[in-house]
């Protein structure tokens, strides 16, 4: 009997929330295929653009190295992406307010208009799943999401 197997006769519901993060994470890939597309960016590009609204979102300053830790690219790689999406104006490195030493990447108004203009639609259709739960199903929901995040993460 397989470890799936097991938890499907024992515990049915781990099995049901597992095959439920599997769909979104196929329905995430979709939309960050389209994304690409839509925005004519590279997985990386996207990813970084992603990475910088979700820190901006929480009050976090993002170096060149956070980037490239982020995304596991050498610094040169990073670099080149940086120096990419600088040109196209999504972003801007600046230096760090504390450590004039440090840079800083930071959105520009215009990347972060085009991102949420071609994200809004799937957003408001996420946010309307949402508010049909309420706020303690939602915190179990928002718990069980991040444990498997931290999960996954923790054996990169």
């Amino acid at each position: 009997m397989s470890i799936v197997d097991e938890f499907r006769a024992n515990r049915p519901g781990v099995v049901r929330a597992l095959e439920s993060v599997r769909a979104l994470s196929d329905a995430l890939d979709r939309m960050n295929s389209e994304m690409k597309g839509d925005m004519d960016m590279n997985a990386s590009d996207l990813a970084t653009l992603r990475m910088l609204i979700i820190r901006e979102q929480r009050g976090i300053m993002v170096s060149p190295h956070d980037v490239a830790s982020h995304l596991r690219i050498s610094t040169a790689s990073t670099t080149k992406l940086l120096d990419r999406l600088e040109t196209s104006g999504h972003l801007v490195r600046r230096p760090h307010p504390s450590d004039g030493r440090a840079r800083v990447v930071v959105l520009t108004p215009k990347s972060r208009a085009e991102f949420f203009r071609h994200f809004g639609e799937h957003l408001t259709a996420m946010v309307a799943v949402a508010e049909k739960f309420s706020d303690q199903q939602l915190r179990t929901i928002a718990a069980f999401v991040d444990g498997v995040s931290d999960a996954i993460s923790a054996t990169d």
